[in-house]
């Protein structure tokens, strides 16, 4: 396959999550399962190659020139994961490559360091062919330790190591020794085995050799379990055909890989000029036409489901800051809407200690013609943190924790419940209605998260909140439209600035949500925002699902169609 036959045929693939690294995982993959290259029947097989080289050990061992070597565990037929081509054998790695460690010289001698003799760490292995590395040690350090030095084209593997280190492997391109931490594995005879093919094999099997001693456990690999790792052997020919054809497409992958980065800086420049446009507009029909643009223009724009986020940010932020529809004069104005609702608050509240005035520098932008800036006290009924209360395994009354509580709604199957009799310190206003804003108020990666509740008349009479939600009950007001404003990322961006408390437990405290500042549009208005808002929303959840299905619809035609055309 010439270059651009392999771009005109993968280009497209390279889009979904992934994509590339998902491209090369698979060529590996057909590569060790011997469907890169043709077989060729007058290819001497492997199994006549392990005979040859058992016959000719025997003899040296016969000899004396050799010690006889120590046996790997047989070949059980339920280990084999897959049919291998015939000619190629199932042996174990032990039997076809040497293996040797190294170690580390004391570091309490100076005299041992910063010689001239290279010394790999399992860090090393992480540069996937190694000609050159930091670690330097003398020759005393070599000769009073059990450091060895591995010949060039030695296949490295590490024991163990941070992060995605253990099970990684690398080749040799230097001499070089190591620390106990790799394992080398020579080759007996490069005649019969290609180092660069066992590399390859290796690196096709990351996760398999992991999952031996437990992908996310720290306890290491060693040299009994590398020696009896699986390898699907073929001749020696076909190895060779194996990783020249590898050493073609590689690069390829890589170009494409860098075509690709490219195609995406150019998307996410043009992705937030076109964000930008939208946050700028300064009023309903500017906005309406960059949103036609966007929606024109998605498949530039947007090349993964995440990036619809940012879109669903802006279209919240511009709600709330009056710039999604149209202000009609002939709307009540925000500031009589608020003395409606202080009349209605005074109807049933206690007589509360005023709240301080609204000062210029509070103030986050300027509001259109009949808003009003106020506060959360202002225009609540009720603002309190649920209780923690004594759990029972199942009842009637669910209680809504964070968990709970998920920007595409509410969770009821997540929660845990209380006793009916416990009802019995709960005043009526802790039960949850329709219109309570729910906000989570503590804990790091959930604090934030917001949504309108739904009483549901066919599911539980009574729901109550815990103690780290706090139940914010507007009055007169359009609870999807406060929704919007706490959901925003005017707020949500500020999120932890607001909060108090150490890194470990962080919160919302009431006094911060009662004084924090509400934009307030006339009711009418903030009915049409809502509208407007849930018809953005659902045309953001169309562009999303389009989005997921031609991710999905990319990874099976990957799978599809590589196997048909790397031999191609």
């Amino acid at each position: 396959m010439n270059p651009e036959t392999f771009f005109d045929k993968f280009g497209l693939l390279a889009d979904t999550p992934n994509g590339v690294q998902k491209l090369r995982e698979l060529i590996l993959q057909l590569a060790v399962q011997g469907k890169l290259v043709p077989q060729d029947p007058n290819d001497e097989p492997a199994a006549v190659l392990l005979e040859k080289i058992k016959a000719e050990r025997e003899e040296l061992v016969k000899e004396k020139k050799i010690k006889t070597e120590k046996g790997f565990n047989s070949i059980n037929e339920n280990e084999i994961p897959y049919e291998a081509p015939g000619g190629w054998k199932w042996v174990r790695l032990g039997s076809i490559f040497s293996l040797k460690t190294g170690a580390t010289p004391s570091t309490r001698k100076s005299d041992y360091w910063d010689g001239s003799i290279r010394w790999l760490k399992s860090g090393d292995v992480n540069k996937g062919e190694i000609f050159e590395c930091d670690g330097r040690i003398t020759e005393k350090g070599l000769n009073d330790s059990n450091c060895k030095i591995l010949p060039v084209d030695s296949v490295l593997i590490a024991l163990n190591g941070q992060g995605k280190t253990r099970g990684t492997v690398a080749m040799l391109r230097i001499d070089a020794a190591c620390n106990q931490s790799l394992v080398a594995m020579i080759s007996k005879n490069d005649e019969y085995f290609v180092p660069e093919y066992l590399f390859l094999y290796l690196k096709s099997n990351y996760m398999n050799i992991r999952n031996i001693t437990g992908h996310k456990q720290r306890r290491g690999l060693n040299m009994k379990i590398i020696g009896n790792l699986l390898v699907a052997l073929p001749p020696p020919n076909e190895q060779r055909r194996i990783v020249t054809r590898l050493k073609q497409l590689m690069p390829l992958c890589d170009e494409l890989e860098a075509r690709q980065q490219k195609k995406q800086e150019t998307r996410l420049r043009l992705n937030s000029a076109a964000l930008d446009k939208l946050l700028t507009a300064h009023e309903p029909a500017e906005f309406a036409n960059h949103w036609q643009r966007v929606c024109d223009n998605f498949d530039l724009l947007y090349d993964n489901p995440e990036t619809v986020g940012e879109l669903r940010k802006a279209i919240l932020q511009l709600a709330v800051q009056g710039k999604l529809v149209r202000q009609d004069p002939n709307d009540e104005p925000a500031a009589v809407l608020l003395e409606r609702i202080k009349v209605e608050k005074g109807k049933n509240a206690k007589k509360l200690k005023p709240l301080p005035p609204v000062i210029e520098d509070e103030i986050y932008f300027e509001l259109p013609v009949g808003w009003h800036w106020a506060r959360f006290d202002d225009i609540c009924s009720y603002i309190q943190r649920g209780k923690g209360p004594k759990y029972v395994e199942k009842s009637d009354i669910p209680v809504i924790s964070q968990k709970c509580i998920q920007w595409d709604g509410f969770k009821l199957d997540r929660a845990r419940f209380i006793s009916p009799s416990a009802l019995e310190k709960y005043n009526e206003e802790r039960f949850l209605r329709t219109g309570d804003l729910l906000w989570n108020s503590t804990g790091t990666g959930t604090i934030g998260r917001v949504n309108a509740y739904v009483h549901e008349d066919n599911s539980h009479d009574k729901v109550v909140a815990d103690s780290h939600v706090t139940i914010v009950r507007p009055i007169l007001l359009n609870s999807r439209f406060i929704y919007c404003w706490i959901a925003s990322p005017i707020i949500q961006n500020e999120i932890e600035e607001m909060a108090s408390g150490t890194t470990n437990q962080i919160e919302l405290n009431l006094s911060t949500i009662k004084n924090h500042l509400v934009p307030l549009a006339p009711l009418e208005e903030q009915r049409r925002i809502v509208s407007k808002v849930d018809q953005l929303m659902a045309l953001c959840d169309e562009l999303e699902a389009k989005l997921n299905q031609s991710q999905t619809d990319g990874v099976r035609l990957m799978v599809a169609v590589v196997a048909g055309l790397v031999g191609a």
